[in-house]
């Protein structure tokens, strides 16, 4: 008789025990789940697949310029080459680590990159001796280095350039990584009690009737899962937003700016600030007289050129050729690919209840009652506000996990 039913309750008896109507209900959370998870599953494999190549390409990149810095002092400074590698590698696990998301400032690693050379020019190139200088004479070197100014102006033109170019290719990274986030967010809610028991009645009430085929109408449908996905539905104006503003970081992100052009370019910049203190030698040497004094020496230790340059050099030269071309073809290409995915969770109902749930057009459907010709209720827009009106659902409210994703949207498109 199915007295004990809670939600597939009906006139007629049924098919079903309240053990029964138990299973269908978390079977129906299942389902419901699952078609999520497969309608995002194009979308999330297009950001996490170029996520990771993009932050491949970035490695990519930070050894290239890396390589190249080392292999200007085993060339040109090749007495000093092995001190100033160091460094070297120093600066470019800090260019890393920003990049890929660590909090540091680039003006600070760009200054402690020319501190720590400072002695090392002073020791080889302005005041050469036949020891070295002492290391508590090293370290008043490296303080006095933004007084001294023995690079000229090259340290803050590399400050500004780094800036200005790894900030948004860092953000670019990010904002890619909080699209997956969103979409596992949306791939995993948790439905209310009422959603559920909706779910149950739209999905699995006409199996305690025995109508194992019929499917429910359009309306219906759109109706109780308008109700269920009703925070989902908030994301849409921000995503929407999240795109636009990928799309113009996109943008910033070649030329003369980009990332990979300052990063391979800074050892031509290294060069230059090695230059001027080469020709400024004497007038430092004074300097550095009146402030650290006259040089305190030990006995010398520096072997030659440690850096391997055969090693990645031929896979890199390759790699360097067409990556600044190819790098900017992929961005672009991702980025035209992720627009078609704009309205995507403004369309996100429509498209469950049109390719998967719903009955077709004029065919007999499931209201949640009985099979019936057509739905007559009237069908709710989306989102929040519209759902005081939905005749299948009782909307509560926002989602506090929804709320959390999209202000976490928000703030990227602001940064």
């Amino acid at each position: 008789s199915g007295v004990d039913l809670q939600v597939c309750t009906s006139k007629n008896p049924t098919c079903c025990t309240k053990k029964m109507e138990e299973r269908y209900q978390t079977a129906a959370k299942q389902d419901i789940q699952q078609v999520l998870q497969t309608t995002s599953a194009t979308l999330k494999f297009l950001i996490s697949r170029n996520a990771a190549a993009f932050q491949e390409t970035f490695e990519m990149f930070i050894r290239l310029a890396e390589n190249y810095t080392s292999t200007l002092f085993c060339n040109a400074y090749r007495n000093m080459a092995a001190e100033a590698t160091v460094h070297v590698h120093e600066f470019f696990t800090e260019v890393g680590l920003f990049l890929f998301g660590t909090d540091i400032s680039t003006e600070e690693f760009v200054n402690r990159f020319f501190d720590a050379l400072f002695p090392v020019v002073y020791n080889h190139v302005i005041n050469p001796g036949p020891t070295d200088i002492s290391l508590e004479y090293a370290e008043c070197l490296r303080a006095a280095r933004r007084d001294i100014r023995p690079f000229g102006n090259i340290p803050e033109k590399a400050v500004a350039q780094m800036g200005r170019s790894l900030l948004p290719s860092r953000t670019f990274l990010q904002a890619l990584n909080l699209g997956i986030e969103v979409i596992n967010t949306t791939d995993h809610l948790h439905f209310s009690k009422a959603c559920s028991r909706a779910l149950l009645r739209m999905q699995y009430c006409p199996h305690c009737q025995g109508l194992t085929l019929s499917k429910p109408c359009m309306g219906y449908c759109l109706n109780t899962l308008r109700g269920c996905l009703a925070a989902v539905a908030e994301v849409d104006l921000h995503w929407r937003g999240f795109i636009q503003a990928l799309e113009e970081l996109s943008g910033a992100l070649s030329g003369a700016h980009g990332m990979e052009h300052v990063l391979l370019n800074f050892h031509a910049l290294v060069r230059d600030a090695l230059g001027q203190a080469r020709i400024k030698g004497p007038e430092l040497s004074e300097q550095v007289n009146k402030i650290c004094g006259p040089p305190v020496r030990k006995p010398k230790e520096s072997p030659g050129c440690s850096f391997d340059q055969k090693k990645d050099n031929q896979g890199l030269k390759m790699f360097s050729r067409d990556s600044e071309e190819t790098f900017s073809h992929r961005r672009k290409e991702f980025v035209s690919h992720l627009r078609l995915y704009r309205a995507f969770y403004g369309g996100l109902v429509d498209q469950l209840c049109g390719n998967e749930l719903a009955a077709a057009d004029g065919l007999p459907c499931w209201n949640g009652e009985d099979v019936i010709r057509s739905y007559t209720h009237p069908v709710v827009g989306s989102g929040i506000k519209a759902q005081s009106a939905n005749p299948e659902v009782q909307v509560k409210g926002t989602d506090p996990v929804i709320s959390q994703i999209i202000d976490k949207l928000k703030h990227i498109i602001q940064v």
